[in-house]
């Protein structure tokens, strides 16, 4: 009966961390299922960063006491402090050995210890808890972190079989966090434009419907900057389409800067020479701004002809914006005129008056639409 309750106690924190959703939801599934499966009142997962020598908190669950936070913000040790990581755990490997998990009591040392840490067992004495296990997390043959789950003062200490079970605890949780990994590189790479590492078209489709029912709903300002990289075709015909591709990812690396310039804002590149910005919060004339400063240093870019940008704001005179698409259309309604003028600054639909033309045209019939364009950019229709 206590195998099968085990067995089910790893398929449970398996499914758990196989469900999450986003990072914090795997680590807290591997905190929360090793809790439970180890009968323990608190647990806690973390990360050990090589870099800057510390083991850092990734996740507090169970009885947390006032200043363990659930997913706490600069909670980190260094590592000296625990010299398993850095010392005992390389010696085992070395000699052979596997991560094997152990116990601390707040007595000192008890099942499977490598050694006695006095800071382990003064911060269970601290924090009113009577014993713990710890329990090396490996990921791609190296050390990773710890799942740590400790027991109220009362409760039963923990004993070898409780350390052999932390151990298989923690190859799931080092499973689960790969196939966590895996997962978001695939979530990435759907949504990053290979060349220029800004976000893709469908990145924007999926934050731009958000952001637009947010509006409808919170009342929070939307806007979208459309711009188009004047010159790429002359550059790809003269010069070759590898120093066209350089020309994209500088124009890139422009609209990242400038699109720092309003908090939170999302640069991407929606396809060829088409690149916008969307920001959700902040006044239009503020994303106004960045469009100003972006299309002046376009025109300093050493190669195109600068750069034709338009922009939308559901906090200008444009109308009821019910749906992501019409923002888009008067975006991009507003690039057109800004390429026909052949324009210095951005163009803002809603701002040319009552008969606004950026206005008329992103609200033509669609059958109608493509000869506006075409007068917009002075072609005959």
């Amino acid at each position: 009966m206590a195998e099968d309750k085990r067995l089910a106690a790893v398929v449970a924190l398996a499914q758990g961390m196989a469900a999450a959703r986003t990072p914090r939801d795997s680590w807290q599934a591997a905190a929360l299922g090793a809790c439970r499966a180890l009968d323990g009142s608190f647990a806690a997962l973390s990360v050990w960063e090589r870099e800057l020598g510390r083991l850092r908190v990734l996740v507090n669950v169970g009885d947390r006491r006032p200043d363990e936070e659930e997913f706490p913000a600069a909670e980190a040790y260094p590592v000296h402090q625990f010299p398993e990581i850095t010392e005992f755990l390389h010696e085992r490997w070395a000699g052979g050995g596997g991560p094997n998990a152990w116990v601390e009591t707040a007595e000192g040392t008890a099942a499977g210890t490598p050694g006695y840490f006095h800071h382990r067992v003064a911060a269970l004495r601290r924090r009113g808890r009577g014993c713990c296990v710890v329990a090396p997390v490996v990921l791609h043959g190296r050390a990773w972190g710890e799942l740590y789950v400790a027991r109220a003062v009362r409760a039963p200490v923990f004993d070898r079989s409780a350390a052999d079970f932390a151990t298989v605890l923690a190859a799931v949780v080092a499973a689960g966090l790969a196939q966590a990994e895996r997962l978001e590189e695939a979530r990435r790479l759907a949504y990053t434009d290979a060349l220029t590492g800004l976000a893709n078209r469908r990145a924007v489709d999926v934050c731009l419907e958000e952001a637009v029912e947010r509006h409808r709903t919170e009342a929070v300002v939307v806007s979208l900057v459309v711009c188009d990289l004047n010159g790429l075709k002359r550059v790809n015909d003269t010069l070759g389409h590898a120093v066209g591709d350089r020309l994209l990812e500088r124009f890139g690396s422009v609209l990242s800067l400038c699109g720092a310039m309003v908090p939170g804002a999302l640069a991407a590149r929606l396809g060829g020479d088409e690149f916008c910005l969307l920001a959700v919060g902040p006044p239009a004339d503020d994303v106004v701004k960045a469009a100003d400063e972006l299309c002046r240093r376009a025109a300093e870019l050493e190669l195109g002809e600068g750069v034709a940008c338009g922009v939308a704001s559901t906090e200008d005179p444009i109308g009821e914006v019910r749906d992501a698409r019409r923002l888009f259309r008067l975006a991009d309604a507003a690039q057109y005129r800004a390429k026909a003028l052949r324009a210095g600054r951005p163009v803002v639909a809603g701002r040319e008056g009552p008969e606004d033309p950026v206005v008329r045209l992103a609200d033509e019939p669609p059958h109608l639409a493509p000869a506006e364009r075409r007068r917009f950019r002075g072609r005959r229709p």
